[in-house]
């Protein structure tokens, strides 16, 4: 299965998902900012990008960097 049909994660990748959220926080942030920026973690990954550090600056940078 190729990763672009996935809808579903493992657990490891849910808690990954969940580090790169909270370390990539944002003071002031609203609902729509934390959901794109969730939608952002997501996306990277899924291109193929898993370090974490990578994701949680990629993630506070518009898509298409």
């Amino acid at each position: 299965m190729s990763n672009m049909s996935r809808n579903t994660f493992t657990p490891l990748e849910t808690a990954l998902f969940g580090r790169v959220f909270e370390s990539g926080r944002v003071a002031g942030e609203t609902e729509e900012q934390k959901e794109a920026r969730a939608s952002r973690i997501i996306a990277n990954y899924m291109a193929g990008i898993t370090d974490e550090a990578e994701l949680v600056e990629l993630s506070r940078k518009p898509l298409g960097r």
